[in-house]
């Protein structure tokens, strides 16, 4: 928020005071539109609804014939188990979640990358990152104070903005210089041959903290048939369930993309007149240690065709036609920008969808 606002509901957000700590914490100024400030609070005082915290679902579960979904059993922080019976279930834990429950409670083919045929876990992408940090001598960037969206943003190398002739990829990614990501322990930016700890390394992150900033590029990244996402036949997690494997590699069209538009946010960065610059590109094979981004996509795929989908348009499972998926696991590619808006609004579509045709009429909204 840029100043103080009322919602429709009432409730009341704060103005941004750029504490710099956005992007991966609760905000207790009440400055960001989460939904346990603009939301929450308004559906507590229901009598017909519950929120019920510190649970974990663990299966999706359907009536005797298979017709449909009959509720779901979940687990409390007490470790009991409950089954909640639903005419409704809306799926919306996250796009790897959402792919593991269904896989878990054996709904819709899953994906097998030898055939091509089936659709859950298939289409998983990711997004291609780079950067270029510029270190200063005098001028302090003070890149610990920010908000989630402060910055500039550059379009003219996303997604069909550019002529690819010759270049042999499809696709993009925006280019961009946010003040938002300097938190401290986490953030620590050297320059080139400093060690990576030690008294050396210290003194390089003391020099360097406040008069640094990065020129990022935000990738975009297509689907390819040997990226895909499964149930692990080793590891389980606590409650004996398979975890979610993900087989996943960069293609030859995400080596191409950062190999062409890391240059250009070099280029900018060297013309922003620092002491030298860094640049950070994807090399070798994906590696999920350092942290890059969150924003997955895939594995519960939306399209008109249950043979490739796992959703029809208004995000109804194919196989259950009470059942409706949320999350950016409906893209079936992943555009050079966060999937965030879209998930909204395709959110709001759905659930319009559920209260004005699915209530009115149960039953398959889409006809295979």
């Amino acid at each position: 928020m840029s100043r103080a606002y009322v919602n429709p509901l009432g409730l009341q957000l704060a103005p941004c005071t750029y504490c710099g700590f956005c992007e991966k914490h609760g905000c207790g100024n009440y400055s960001k539109s989460s939904p346990q400030t603009t939301i929450i609070p308004v559906l507590m005082q229901r009598p017909n609804f519950a929120l019920r915290t510190n649970s974990e679902v663990l299966s999706i579960d359907k009536a005797p014939d298979g017709s449909r979904a009959s509720g779901v059993t979940y687990i409390d922080a007490n470790g009991d188990s409950f089954f909640q019976p639903a005419e409704v279930v809306v799926l919306c834990a996250y796009p790897l979640e959402n792919t593991r429950l269904l896989l878990l409670s054996q709904i819709g083919e899953p994906y097998d990358p030898q055939s091509g045929e089936g659709v859950v876990g298939k289409n998983y992408c990711y997004q291609v990152m780079s950067s270029a940090t510029v270190f200063y001598d005098e001028e302090f960037t003070n890149g610990f104070v920010g908000a989630g969206a402060l910055g500039m943003v550059i379009d003219d190398y996303n997604g069909d903005n550019f002529d690819h002739s010759g270049l042999g990829f499809i696709g993009g990614g925006y280019i961009a210089c946010h003040t938002t990501n300097a938190r401290p322990i986490e953030s620590h930016p050297v320059p080139d041959n400093v060690p990576s700890w030690g008294s050396r390394w210290k003194k390089a992150v003391r020099e360097n903290f406040l008069k640094t900033t990065s020129v990022g590029v935000h990738g975009s990244s297509m689907a390819h048939r040997s990226n895909y996402l499964d149930l692990d036949p080793t590891y389980t997690d606590a409650h004996g369930r398979p975890l979610l494997r993900m087989t996943y590699d960069f293609t030859l069209n995400d080596r191409r993309l950062t190999q062409h538009l890391t240059p250009v946010a070099e280029q900018i960065a060297n013309g922003m007149g620092g002491r030298e610059v860094k640049v950070n590109i994807r090399r070798g094979s994906y590696d999920s240690v350092p942290y890059q981004t969150t924003h997955n996509t895939g594995g519960t795929i939306m399209g008109a065709d249950p043979k490739s989908s796992v959703v029809n348009r208004y995000c109804q499972s194919w196989d259950l036609p009470n059942l409706f998926v949320a999350g950016a696991g409906l893209f079936p590619q992943n555009a050079g920008y966060n999937p965030t808006g879209t998930v909204g609004a395709l959110a709001y579509w759905s659930v319009d969808a559920i209260i004005n045709q699915y209530l009115r009429q149960p039953g398959p909204l889409v006809q295979p």
